[in-house]
C-alpha cells in the first residue's frame, strides 16, 4: 500500500515541480515518468533510514501522510535532476 502512495505522489510531484519549473519542464508524460521513478526511490530510501517510524509507522493516517509526503519530495527531486541533465545536454 505504501509503495503505490509513493508512486502516485511522486507523479504529481513530477508534474507539480515541472509547474513550477518551467525551466526543467519535461511534459506530462516525463513529469509524470520521473515522478514515478522518483516518488519509488523517495519512499524507499526514507523508509530505510527510518522516516515510516517517525511518520507513525503501522497502517495509521501518519503512515499515508508520510508516504504521500516522501514520494511527492523523491518525484519532485528526480524530475529536477532529470530535467538538469537534459538542460545541460541541450546546450
Amino acid at each position: 500500500m505504501e509503495l503505490l502512495i509513493n508512486l502516485i505522489a511522486g507523479a504529481v510531484g513530477g508534474n507539480v515541480a515541472g509547474g513550477v519549473l518551467k525551466k526543467f519542464n519535461l511534459g506530462l508524460l516525463g513529469n509524470s515518468l520521473a515522478g514515478v521513478v522518483g516518488g519509488g526511490l523517495g519512499g524507499q530510501i526514507l523508509s530505510m533510514l527510518g522516516a515510516g517510524a517517525a511518520s507513525g509507522g503501522g497502517d495509521g493516517l501518519g503512515a499515508i501522510l508520510g508516504s504521500a509526503a516522501s514520494g511527492g519530495v523523491g518525484g519532485a527531486a528526480v524530475l529536477a535532476i532529470v530535467g538538469m541533465i537534459k538542460s545541460a545536454m541541450s546546450k
